[in-house]
């Protein structure tokens, strides 16, 4: 028996009267706002960062007629954790148990915290979830034929329709506020992340089943001809077609603006493009030379369209603010032989930045962010230093808001918006449990045991010293400036040691890449 256990620092942030007080707009606006995450989209997977192998027109027409940050992050370097930061405006690291989570997970986030969706809803605003979750979900024992309480109503949102974690892990059915879409109930559901159920194929043992083969990682249950992490039962009726995931969303997403363009709303639109395993509509097949992987972008960047074109349908494009942005970095070979790493080419997922998906690196966090709103923010690329765990406090200033002075989110509405170039002055970063530190220009990797690079072919930033680079003038963290620059480094050091006191964990073990 599972069970759902919140840390300290977690209970420290439950929302209370007492811990509210942040700064309120004297005239708040009303826009709607759409938060859209890709997953394992690198900052050079888009061609408004200057990329010539591979087209995202919709994307480039947010980030050319937005705000388009050079210096935008993630808060990690995975998933669970870059998605916790963005809803609840923490650092993840602050809570030891945010790391990648399995499809059965309870959920990450005490339901008593201060959320983003929450703040939403409490400024007037209708909230909802749609696409990836990987929060967890339940309480730890999830009963996937019943209601699943708690899950994203209980963390703020009116409305959800998601996936419980990854498109590679089971299970793989929709849930839709709380229930499994389309569940047969004389077919129930059983999932186990241990041990297989009898009688169910797996990927070891029944290859011949598979149109996706395996490099690492997923070899269980077998669903719609690829292989997963994790075993299933059941559900026969409910389990989705990979293929048609991007266009199923989408009808989810234009439903939800169709019946709340009336009234002000809050849509965080998960897209599961380009995560493994990359299974395209048969539209976009064959769109790039990329195989899999780039065609999946080419779907994402349909699905944005499809978005952009219905708010211009409702008349609620000028009233509408669109934030897009990544989870993390890019990964290749992330557990199935697609032809990612062969294909490649000349695209360079990361940018030529160093590292990426799991990478403390700074291609694992440093991923594309924009910021659109026609009309109201005007075209200009900032350098600016910000992350999207600052989103809940700027927002909350944007529609008069309040939200808990103890957050990590920085109020930088202004910055946001286009306005000026304010940064936040430091941010640290996280991958698979282990931390690094950026101040202006420079960014600081401590030392860590563990291989230098994992499966998937990435660099991790696992270092025998401390490392120093500027990201300005070196990019591609090819100069080690530590030794030459040792009072920098010393003064990054006390202040980095400072902020996460009784948090970092020196020469901590490498984590698991599943």
């Amino acid at each position: 028996m599972k069970k759902i256990v919140y840390s300290v620092s977690s209970a420290l942030l439950l929302l209370s009267a007492s811990c509210t007080g942040g700064k309120k707009a004297d005239h708040p606006e009303r826009p709607n706002i759409i938060v859209i995450l890709a997953d394992d989209l690198g900052f050079g997977d888009v061609s408004f960062y200057g990329s010539k192998t591979i087209s995202t027109p919709n994307l480039d027409s947010l980030a050319r007629g937005g705000v388009c940050f050079n210096n935008g992050y993630a808060s990690s370097a995975t998933s669970t954790p870059s998605r916790y930061a963005l809803m609840t405006g923490m650092y993840p690291w602050r809570d030891p148990d945010v790391k990648i989570l399995p499809g059965d997970a309870p959920l990450i986030i005490n339901p008593d915290m201060f959320t983003l969706p929450k703040m939403m809803q409490n400024a007037g605003y209708t909230t909802g979830a749609i696409g990836k979750w990987h929060l967890g979900m339940g309480n730890g024992n999830v009963n996937w034929n019943d209601t699943i309480r708690p899950g994203a109503h209980e963390i703020g949102f009116d409305y959800s329709c998601i996936i419980a974690a990854t498109n590679d892990r089971v299970p793989t059915v929709y849930v839709e506020n709380g229930s499994v879409v389309g569940l047969d109930p004389d077919d129930p559901i059983y999932v186990d992340y241990d041990n297989n159920f009898e009688g169910e194929p797996t990927a070891r043992e029944n290859p011949e089943m598979l149109k996706m083969e395996w490099s690492h990682g997923h070899n269980n249950s077998i669903v719609n001809g690829i292989p997963r992490i994790g075993y299933m039962k059941g559900g026969q009726a409910a389990r989705w077609v990979d293929e048609e995931m991007a266009d199923y969303f989408v009808d989810k997403v234009k439903t939800f603006l169709q019946e709340n363009k009336d009234n002000p709303f809050f849509l965080y639109y998960g897209l599961h493009e380009p995560h493994v395993p990359r299974a395209p509509h048969s539209r976009f097949v064959g769109s790039t030379d990329m195989g899999p992987r780039g065609d999946a972008i080419v779907e994402a960047d349909w699905c944005v369209g499809e978005l952009i074109k219905e708010l211009d349908k409702l008349g609620i494009l000028e009233n509408t603010m669109i934030i897009f942005s990544s989870d993390n970095g890019p990964v290749l070979n992330d557990g199935y032989k697609d032809g990612a790493p062969e294909l490649a080419g000349d695209h360079k997922p990361a940018g030529g930045l160093r590292g990426g998906k799991y990478s403390l690196f700074d291609g694992g966090t440093h991923v594309p962010l924009c910021i659109y709103w026609k009309g109201k923010i005007q075209p200009v690329v900032s350098d600016a230093l910000v992350t999207q765990i600052d989103l809940l406090a700027s927002l909350g200033d944007l529609v008069g808001a309040e939200y808990p002075d103890s957050l990590d989110s920085r109020p930088l509405l202004s910055t946001f918006m286009g306005q000026d170039f304010t940064d936040r002055s430091e941010l640290v970063l996280e991958a698979q449990g282990k931390l690094a530190f950026r101040k202006g220009d420079y960014v600081m990797i401590p030392p860590y045991k563990g291989p230098k690079v994992n499966l998937t072919g990435n660099e991790l930033g696992n270092m025998p010293e401390f490392t120093l680079y500027n990201l300005k003038d070196d990019p591609a963290q090819l100069n080690n400036l530590a030794k030459e620059d040792s009072v920098l480094l010393n003064e990054m050091k006390d202040e980095f040691m400072e902020i996460t006191k009784g948090f970092y964990r020196p020469f901590v073990a490498e984590v698991p890449l599943k």
